[in-house]
């Protein structure tokens, strides 16, 4: 919960800062060298982690039901969204959901691929959109978890953690939903973190 609360902080450090200094850097140049370190850091994540052989190892097709049913349901809760929102398209929304929990590369992602179509201000605010939901999600799956094993099974708080099922929200799933649910958790974060760079681009083109 710290990690979230300092991303947040920062945030909002950014925001006062940008407000009071009028600092003015080039958002497109500065958001795709971003980018590129982000999509770097994913693979590098993904291919280090001394879970991958052993998830590899003992692969069953049933296992992913569980990320596909979290990616599904997320998309299209995000798309439901959008009838209450007027200023955002159901594209737009879906593609905040998109992100999965993963708040540093997704708000990169949508500013990037959104500032043709809606232009810098509108494209840096769907993107402050995305951080902000995907930080609250970590934090709503981290707060909530025995609640949420509570009433929807030991399964729930691994789909609500999306990516983050994987590393931060990793102990309170093993705490709330049992140790056997560990490899599980490790691998749904780990096939959301490599769906997101492609979900997110795929949801941008409308």
């Amino acid at each position: 919960m710290m990690q979230s609360i300092v991303v947040l902080l920062m945030f909002v450090v950014g925001c006062v800062l940008g407000h009071v200094c009028g600092i003015n850097w080039q958002l497109h140049n500065l958001s795709l060298y971003i980018l590129y370190a982000l999509m770097f850091q994913v693979g590098l994540s993904v291919g280090c982690s001394d879970n991958f052989k052993a998830i590899l190892k003992n692969f069953r097709p049933k296992m992913l039901l569980l990320p596909l049913t979290t990616i599904t349901g997320t998309v299209l809760f995000s798309a439901l969204v959008s009838l209450a929102l007027t200023h955002w398209s159901v594209f737009d929304c879906m593609a905040v959901g998109s992100g999965m929990g993963y708040y540093s590369l997704s708000s990169i992602l949508v500013t990037q691929l959104k500032l043709p179509s809606l232009g810098e201000q509108l494209a840096a605010e769907l993107g402050t959109i995305a951080l902000l939901s995907n930080v609250f999600r970590e934090l709503i799956a981290l707060v909530c978890a025995p609640l949420i094993r509570k009433l929807l099974g030991p399964l729930a708080p691994i789909t609500a953690a999306g990516v983050t099922s994987v590393d931060v929200c990793l102990p309170a799933i093993g705490r709330v939903s049992g140790k056997e649910m560990i490899p599980v958790a490790l691998f749904h974060g780990m096939l959301l973190d490599m769906s997101v760079p492609l979900l997110i681009p795929l949801v941008c083109e409308f």
